[in-house]
C-alpha cells in the first residue's frame, strides 16, 4: 500500500522555510499567481525577511527551526504552556495539548 504524502510534507526539515512556506501557498484552493512571491510578501510583513530577500535575526531563528519546533513554539507562545504540554501532528502541522 502506498501512502501519499502531501506536498508540504517534503518540507519539513531545518532550512526550508520559504521553500514550505511557497509550497503551501501553491496548494491553497486559489492558489496566487506567483506563489514564491506571495510566501516573501508573507515573510517581509512578518519581519522575517528584508527587502533583497534576505533573512532577518528572527527569520534565520526560525528557518533553523523544523516545521515541528515552530508548531510547538506557535501553540507555546499562543497559550503560555510550556512546548512539552503539546504533541505534534505532522499531517495538519499543528500542535495539540496533550490528553
Amino acid at each position: 500500500m502506498k501512502v501519499k504524502i502531501m506536498a508540504t510534507q517534503k518540507f519539513m526539515g531545518r532550512g526550508v522555510l520559504l521553500e514550505r512556506l511557497t509550497e503551501q501557498m501553491r496548494t491553497q484552493k486559489s492558489p496566487p499567481k506567483d506563489p514564491e512571491a506571495a510566501a516573501r510578501a508573507v515573510l517581509i510583513a512578518r519581519g522575517m525577511m528584508d527587502n533583497k530577500g534576505g533573512y532577518t535575526e528572527k527569520g534565520q531563528a526560525r528557518n533553523s527551526m523544523t516545521a515541528e519546533e515552530r508548531a510547538l513554539d506557535r501553540a507555546s507562545r499562543r497559550t503560555g504552556s510550556p512546548k512539552s504540554a503539546f504533541n505534534y501532528n505532522p499531517k495538519t502541522n499543528m500542535a495539540l495539548r496533550k490528553k
